[in-house]
């Protein structure tokens, strides 16, 4: 697995698009690659911002959850949400690097994520190129965010274990591996948190990963996401607190 970060200029609202920050950043792509966007970058592109002191911040959270938590069950005063299929503190918004702006997330990252491969595809003229959209959030018991998949394209999200046999011989039950929340955190990791100005990462040499030339169908995606409480491993976590719908 190779991993290039690729530096860029600051990117502001109302400067250029996603496929005009692309076009400077990569000069040059390979078959089998998958690109690594930051959801904070297309937002920005998107102008999916929110001067700081313009709205109340919770009204906000709130107009951008599928579900909220009233910040008032946090020690820290955090609204937890789930927000396009992510369990996610304050529905994504960010205010780190925002210039003064709520960032909020892309208004559909899958629609973007499937663009911005075809574009890719189109441009270098390839046919297995991935793309994921990323971020960072928190994990429950641990101190640090980790990277997290917002939307992917152009390749299988996860590789279903299940039915096979592990190396004495027992049958897989559970176990399937998140092939585009693996590549999200292994990207996020170079992209860094400060100020490494570092929102695309290319990797490439990815043996593991299974392109497609097209979207993800329906079926795919809703086999990649888990609906609230349903199936889902943390159910009793999840259906155990108040959620409100917005």
């Amino acid at each position: 697995m190779i991993v290039t970060p690729i530096k860029t200029d600051k990117i502001l609202p109302g400067r250029l698009t996603i496929f005009e920050i692309l076009d400077k950043a990569i000069t040059e792509l390979k078959e089998g690659s998958v690109v690594a966007v930051t959801s904070k970058v297309v937002s920005i592109c998107e102008g999916r911002v929110v001067p700081i002191g313009s709205v109340d911040k919770e009204k906000l959270i709130r107009q951008e959850a599928d579900y909220y938590l009233p910040p008032t069950l946090s020690k820290y005063g955090i609204s937890f949400s789930i927000t396009k299929n992510t369990l996610i503190p304050m529905a994504g918004i960010d205010e780190s690097n925002g210039n003064g702006n709520y960032i909020l997330w892309p208004a559909d990252p899958q629609k973007t994520v499937n663009e911005v491969r075809q574009y890719l595809v189109k441009r270098f003229g390839l046919k297995k190129v991935g793309v994921v959209i990323t971020d960072s959030s928190a994990m429950p018991l641990r101190y640090g965010t980790v990277g997290i998949v917002v939307s992917h394209s152009g390749f299988l999200a996860a590789n279903d274990y299940r039915g096979q046999q592990d190396l004495f011989g027992r049958p897989f039950k559970v176990s399937i591996s998140s092939i585009a929340g693996s590549l999200a955190t292994t990207a996020v990791l170079l992209m860094g948190e400060g100020t490494e100005q570092t929102p695309i990462v290319i990797m490439e040499d990815l043996p593991f990963v299974q392109f497609q030339d097209q979207n993800p169908t329906k079926t795919e995606l809703e086999n990649f996401y888990i609906a609230i409480a349903k199936d889902d491993l943390f159910a009793p976590f999840l259906n155990s607190v108040p959620w409100q719908k917005k």
